[in-house]
């Protein structure tokens, strides 16, 4: 939301379905370290910054 950027968009520059990253989201799913890179390069932030709350 700070990026004010919506789900399609960021799964689109993770190259990633919009479900997938749905379920990221909303913990159904299990993100690995690669998955977590991307997304965080994807938003131009720190790994660090996604645990942050």
């Amino acid at each position: 939301m700070e990026k004010n950027i919506s789900q399609q968009d960021l799964a689109a520059k993770c190259n990633f379905e919009k479900s997938n990253m749905s379920r990221l989201e909303a913990g159904r799913s299990n993100a690995t370290l690669s998955t977590l890179e991307t997304v965080c390069k994807a938003l131009g932030i720190s790994i660090i910054e996604l645990f942050k709350f």
